[in-house]
């Protein structure tokens, strides 16, 4: 088993490093790093041209549209060797002696279907190569990732801080429900402060099982709080997770209440775009 981390050239990659290495120091795992190197739009092949400029004027565009092609294909792989070397030199320096490196070719959700299997835990920036500093959207793979993702996904913002605070946003779906049974099973998060945080209209039937939930992490030994608070799930927990400090939001990716409606669909998530705090994701 291994901490499966993607990189690229983006902002994040620096933070994907760093939180790999944390995430693999306490899992006692190595760490995995893939870059892939995908087929953007603009380079695809050129469409069929013949009767326009003439044949031999055609085939000799094409010659060089695929030259120019395999040359550009030959950097890519160069530059995602260094990439990856400067990468595992980055998570060896944190102290993980244990770092294997994979450069693949293909879009980013069809290489976790290739690799998640050997996956404790997976890492990758909250946005890609095309992300500004600082902006709030998240990358176009992102949410690819999670749909196809069978592993917990942790989501990373652009700087590394120390995770000594962390907030399981707690809606009594499957997806929590599996996020409450990994935190029990897995080193991660041990010892770390945390707080179960039930958001809606917290109806005495629901605080009843949030307190079941909050014993359950309790009895496995875990430093956990719970609190029940009226409002928006996603005004409620961002507001918690400013207020209050905390360095990673625990949640599901789907659910039966309205914190379902934050990872589905083609927009950007309310709390990614709002939260700087690091993600942990379970689907």
């Amino acid at each position: 088993m291994n901490v499966l981390a993607f990189v690229d050239r983006s902002h994040y990659a620096a933070s994907v490093c760093d939180h790999a290495a944390w995430a693999a120091g306490r899992l006692g795992l190595p760490v995995e790093l893939l870059h892939a190197i995908e087929r953007h739009p603009d380079r695809t092949a050129p469409a069929d041209r013949s009767g326009r400029l003439g044949v031999d004027t055609d085939e000799h565009l094409l010659t060089e549209l695929v030259t120019l092609d395999e040359q550009r294909n030959r950097v890519a792989r160069q530059s995602g060797r260094v990439l990856l070397d400067d990468a595992a030199g980055r998570i060896r320096d944190a102290g993980i002696a244990e770092v294997y490196q994979r450069l693949e070719q293909g879009d980013l959700a069809g290489q976790l279907r290739d690799h998640e299997a050997n996956a404790r835990l997976i890492v990758i920036g909250k946005g890609g190569e095309a992300a500004k500093s600082g902006a709030s959207h998240v990358g176009r793979n992102l949410e690819r990732v999670i749909r196809a993702s069978h592993k917990p996904v942790l989501i990373v913002p652009e700087t590394f801080r120390p995770i000594r605070r962390y907030l399981l946003a707690w809606d009594g779906g499957k997806s929590t429900g599996d996020a409450i049974n990994y935190l029990v099973e897995s080193p991660l998060l041990r010892e770390v402060e945390g707080q179960v945080l039930m958001a809606g209209d917290g109806s005495g039937m629901d605080r009843e099982r949030l307190g079941d939930a909050v014993r359950h992490l309790e009895s496995a030994g875990l430093r956990v709080t719970g609190a029940a608070r009226e409002g928006e799930p996603e005004t409620v927990i961002a507001v918690a997770v400013e207020r209050e400090g905390i360095d990673l939001l625990v949640m599901g990716a789907w659910g039966h209440s309205r914190i379902r409606q934050l990872m589905i669909g083609s927009t950007t998530t309310e709390l990614l775009r709002r939260c700087d705090a690091s993600m942990l994701v379970f689907h």
